[in-house]
């Protein structure tokens, strides 16, 4: 399988840059694959899970909303908060799940849209973390 560069970048750090085989993101109009000789596109990211597929091998990361950049020089992904699963403190995941539960009731119209779907992104991302942990 052909393999291109890609590089996960956020604010905090460089979270991966290697040869890659593929890489699954999750995108705000759906989710969607890169792999070696995709067209060159910019797409919005949505909070979800990112998986990287090298040799077999998948590392997921946690991105939390951001931008992917495909190129002729590969995948450059510039994520808000990128974490890997081994990282993630999952009880703190769920306190932080509670508390946005806890302040939808600050919100309002289209504020509270945006809440209500913010934690409908993170839920998901439990969800997924959760059936991972059976796996």
């Amino acid at each position: 399988m052909a393999t291109f560069h890609f590089d996960l970048v956020s604010p905090e750090k460089l979270a991966f840059s290697g040869e890659v085989d593929q890489v699954d993101i999750p995108g705000v109009e759906g989710d969607f694959g890169v792999l070696a000789g995709h067209a060159p596109v910019v797409a919005a990211i949505r909070p979800g899970i990112l998986t990287i597929t090298t040799g077999g091998r998948h590392e997921k990361i946690i991105v939390l909303g951001g931008l992917a950049e495909v190129s002729e020089t590969g995948l450059t992904v510039l994520a808000d908060v990128a974490t890997s699963l081994a990282e993630l403190d999952r009880a703190q995941f769920a306190e932080t799940i509670a508390e946005m539960e806890e302040n939808l009731k600050e919100h309002e119209g289209s504020e509270l849209d945006q809440a209500i779907e913010r934690l409908d992104h993170f839920k998901s991302i439990q969800h997924q973390l959760n059936a991972t942990a059976m796996h």
